[in-house]
């Protein structure tokens, strides 16, 4: 039986205009009603959640930072965080800037943020407030030695010019196992966790905190990042806009973000398997 339907966000569930149709919006709603477990996988930290809330209107546990957090969406609470020293965010941060001389730095500390005064933001750092009115503080702007002060969830690592793939390559061949090093950009953007952190791990955490094996998993993504919940999974989608790394690791690929993949998926779940006409996944046994 299915029990757990893990999604990702942008790219998967979210669409390219960054809403959610009403469509997929109501198959939540009938995931929920059904016993469903539904939990958002997301590189997006906790502060960039709200938002998704506000179109949803799912509150639940998610795992954000690619799986560095925990978090509970409807309290607005970490509830565990996987995280890298700052000894490490120096020493990687120093040896990439020696490889990569153009290449600038952020971190993310789950609720607040840092980055060098190069750093080109190509999205709203985070809001102003949280969902409860309460401020979030405004990005640290600083040197590394400024901006590394404490343990983080993530180190982003951009280079605009560079091919992501070639540059995640690069990257890893030079940082090894001391860090586990994705992206989900379309540009040279790499996200650094903690070693062994990736969104499958963080999901099966979410997943054994209510008795659920990785076989009554569905997942579904898009990006790189994706790639080890993909893998994971009992059972895996990538979507139509998928990276091929994506589409590799998936067992199936099914629509696009922006024709509403992830309510079809879930629609067919919810159909059972006599009644279905399409070949779609219903309830496996």
């Amino acid at each position: 039986m299915i029990r757990l339907v893990a999604t990702d966000l942008d790219g998967t569930l979210l669409r390219s205009d960054n809403t959610v149709s009403d469509r997929t919006r109501a198959a939540l709603q009938a995931a929920a009603a059904a016993g469903l477990l539904v939990v958002f996988v997301t590189g997006r930290p906790p502060r960039w959640l709200d938002d998704v809330v506000d179109e949803t209107g799912h509150v639940g546990v998610a795992v954000g930072a690619n799986g560095a957090v925990i978090y509970d969406m409807a309290s607005e609470r970490i509830i565990t965080a996987h995280t890298l020293p700052e000894t490490l965010l120096h020493d990687l941060t120093m040896q990439l800037r020696g490889a990569f001389p153009s290449v600038g730095f952020a971190v993310e500390f789950g609720h607040t943020f840092a980055a060098e005064p190069g750093y080109t933001h190509d999205w709203d750092v985070n809001p102003e407030t949280d969902r409860r009115g309460n401020p979030i503080a405004p990005p640290h702007i600083g040197t590394v030695d400024e901006i590394v002060t404490a343990p983080a969830v993530k180190l982003l690592a951009k280079d605009r010019e560079a091919d992501a793939d070639e540059f995640l390559a690069a990257a890893t061949e030079l940082v090894g196992d001391r860090a586990t090093i994705t992206h989900s950009s379309s540009f040279g953007l790499l996200e650094l966790s903690a070693p062994g952190v990736t969104k499958a791990t963080g999901l099966a955490e979410v997943a054994a905190t209510h008795g659920i094996d990785a076989s009554e998993v569905v997942a579904i993504g898009d990006m790189p990042n994706d790639v080890p919940m993909l893998r994971w999974a009992g059972r895996s989608y990538a979507v139509a806009n998928a990276h091929p790394a994506a589409v590799e690791a998936a067992d199936e690929t099914v629509g696009a973000n922006d024709d509403d993949a992830v309510a079809v998926l879930i629609e067919s779940l919810l159909t059972p398997p006599g009644d279905q006409h399409d070949g779609s996944p219903g309830f496996r046994g």
